[in-house]
């Protein structure tokens, strides 16, 4: 893998339930009008391979791709797409800088909150366009850290704020990616991009609850508790502290988060 830059988040269980969550409806809503029952889709980055296994149902006469730099997660994914019985799908592992794939496979190449996380987003969308068929897609969905919202306002949820962007940023990504993913395309050769913002909202109390604890382990135990200590953004305690805060969060009746994502829609 020619990959620089290291992925923040990492792959421990309470990352996975979390990004288990995505679905193509609250994920990859602006793709889906311009998903044809017979296209050929690439999803990079597809993770545990909720949001894969959905666009494959909008496309039955089709093929579904995932792929993945990690391939301990696949196995996950292969048998949620068992469990599904979706047929027209595979996954793989790969590397987004180099895709092993002929110029112009695909009719839909995707990524989802995965530039942020890459050394160089502007190749890995070069590498998207050059796979892409011509008159083809390719599509992108990248949150924006800077611009998170939430309720109540707790002193203790700035300083993750701020210590995610340290790890984040220290780690080769670019945790502000949504402002740039525009830009980003174009400088990938694309004329035509469509850009578009959607949010996740949660606000409900079992959205609330779940949004919280899956934090509360993330910032203790996941890679991004590890980046943090090992490069003294924050100590042990003090990402305990975090958590803490997090609970007292889930627990407010008010609590409320949106989580903002650009998108580029970019015509081949």
């Amino acid at each position: 893998m020619s990959e620089k830059a290291t992925y923040t988040h990492g792959h421990h269980a309470s990352v996975l339930r979390s990004h288990g969550q995505r679905t193509a409806l609250n994920s990859a809503r602006f793709l889906l009008p311009y998903l044809k029952p017979h296209m050929k889709i690439l999803d990079i980055g597809c993770g545990p391979g909720t949001i894969t296994i959905d666009l494959a149902t909008y496309v039955p006469e089709g093929h579904v791709t995932g792929l993945d730099m990690v391939g301990d997660i696949l196995p996950g994914a292969r048998e949620r797409a068992t469990a599904r019985e979706i047929t027209n799908i595979d996954f793989t592992t790969g590397d987004a800088n180099a895709l092993a794939y002929a110029d112009e496979t695909f009719d839909v190449v995707f990524c989802h909150q995965v530039l942020q996380h890459v050394g160089d987003p502007v190749a890995v969308l070069s590498e998207m366009r050059r796979v892409c068929k011509v008159g083809g897609i390719v599509a992108a969905r990248e949150a924006d850290y800077a611009v998170f919202m939430w309720y109540p306002e707790l002193p203790g949820l700035r300083r993750w704020q701020e210590v995610y962007d340290q790890v984040a940023r220290t780690n080769g990504g670019e945790p502000n990616a949504g402002r740039f993913l525009h830009v980003w395309a174009r400088k990938a050769g694309f004329k035509e991009v469509e850009c578009s913002v959607s949010s996740w909202c949660f606000a409900k109390p079992d959205e609330v609850k779940w949004w919280s604890e899956t934090w509360q382990e993330r910032a203790v135990k996941s890679a991004f508790a590890k980046g943090a200590t090992e490069n003294g953004f924050a100590t042990p305690e003090e990402l305990e502290g975090i958590a803490t805060v997090w609970r007292e969060w889930g627990e407010d009746v008010d609590a409320w988060i949106s989580i903002p994502s650009a998108e580029v829609v970019c015509r081949r």
